[in-house]
């Protein structure tokens, strides 16, 4: 499965300084560092993280994700989104890979 997630803190940090700014680059850090640890396939944008593996697998570092952003607020936002598709794998640069051929074809077809 790949899941693609946005996991922020919100309200007043449990522990630490309070924050001079809107920044949640912080906490972001900490969660994209439990996904990188968890030795999964995985890539990071500006917006979300995606995360390619089985249904629990991907689903406990989702959790941990969340957990170590816990602790720069009183509460989480968690955005998440599935492709459960059983059987495939590589997806997550599979898809990226097809939609890029798909263009190139495009392209040639209009040119």
């Amino acid at each position: 499965m790949l899941v693609a997630f946005s996991v922020a803190p919100s309200g007043v940090p449990i522990t630490g300084p309070a924050p001079h700014d809107a920044s949640v680059h912080d906490a972001v850090a900490a969660a994209v560092k439990v996904v990188r640890e968890s030795g999964l396939p995985n890539r990071t944008s500006s917006m979300f993280t995606e995360i390619e593996g089985e249904w629990d697998e991907v689903m406990d570092v989702v959790k941990r994700a969340t957990e170590a952003v816990g602790r720069y607020g009183s509460r989480v936002s968690l955005v998440l989104k599935a492709d459960i598709r059983p059987g495939y794998y590589g997806e997550l640069d599979g898809k990226v890979n097809r939609l890029e051929s798909a263009l190139k074809d495009a392209r040639r077809a209009g040119a």
